[in-house]
């Protein structure tokens, strides 16, 4: 084994002990911690942007800068929202499924109970209360739901999981917990709590419409979105909705975290989860998540 592998095994076992993994992410002035790593992370100065890179990469495991477009990066904030070259996540076929929006980890996952998901062992939170919006968690009531987790090594960019038209985005600001297993264990209504926005797809069948929820994070708490002008940060105050009108196809782009944050897929009834989706897995973008119901074909009697 290397010296820096050696190393880095060293500090992961320290970084993971739960007592220090919390206090270092979430027993610090969270807010100005975030703003001062999105600071950090445009500037472009070719040393420190190398020195940094350097040492993230001593903290991460399966990096894989093979599948980038580039591996030359101008700044840490290039690194981490890196595209990947063309092929590198296909996409599967098959029309019934709703693929993965995202690189991730399968965090709690399963059916809604009327509209209550579970965040960890439990620890359970309202979709009225995630969402911000009563008449929009009744869509969902008794559905599916997933949590998919990316890691800060994993690709930071997040897909339509089927084609469909964004009329709008909500944003509700908050704050900026880690959404790491540890935080989720101990912190209640943890998603509730944090800067997130909501993005419904719309089908060509409104009652199969689903809705993505960025939960943003630590150091992370900045959103893009290809269907807006501009970037959900922690500058915005409250909810807001931005209306736009933006037809996408399964697969495409949506935008980005600066980082690695976590996404709540939400389907209605009758939606299934996929059979490789289980606490734990690692999913990518453009594997199977959900399937579609199975309607009933009318036949002349």
């Amino acid at each position: 084994m290397s010296a820096a592998a050696s190393l880095r095994r060293a500090l992961w076992r320290v970084f993971l002990q739960e007592d220090v993994n919390f206090l270092l992410t979430n027993r610090i002035p969270r807010r100005y911690a975030t703003l001062f790593m999105g600071w950090y992370s445009r500037l472009e100065i070719p040393g420190l942007s190398r020195l940094s890179i350097a040492v993230f990469r001593l903290f991460a495991d399966d990096l894989h800068l093979e599948e980038a477009k580039s591996r030359r990066f101008k700044s840490l904030h290039a690194f981490f929202i890196r595209e990947l070259r063309d092929g590198a996540r296909p996409i599967d076929p098959r029309p019934e499924v709703l693929v993965s929006p995202c690189d991730g980890i399968v965090g709690a996952a399963g059916s809604l109970r009327g509209a209550v998901a579970l965040q960890a062992k439990g620890l359970d939170y309202t979709l009225g209360e995630l969402l911000g919006d009563p008449d929009l968690a009744a869509r969902y009531r008794d559905g599916i739901f997933v949590t998919l987790r990316l890691k800060s090594n994993m690709y930071h960019r997040f897909h339509a999981p089927t084609s469909g038209r964004v009329r709008q985005v909500r944003h509700i600001s908050g704050d900026t917990w880690n959404v790491n297993p540890i935080a989720l264990e101990r912190v209640e209504r943890l998603f509730c709590r944090n800067e997130r926005a909501v993005v419904e797809l719309e089908p060509e069948d409104p009652s199969e419409t689903i809705a993505l929820v960025p939960v943003a994070a630590i150091g992370v708490a900045s959103i893009r979105l290809h269907c807006l002008d501009r970037v959900l940060d922690l500058r915005h105050r409250g909810a807001t909705t931005f209306p736009c009108d933006a037809q996408v196809a399964r697969g495409q782009e949506l935008g980005w975290f600066e980082a690695g944050s976590t996404i709540i897929v939400l389907a209605p009834s009758g939606f299934q989860l996929d059979a490789g989706v289980v606490h734990g897995a690692t999913l990518r973008v453009g594997q199977p998540l959900l399937r579609r119901p199975v309607r009933q074909e009318r036949t002349n009697a």
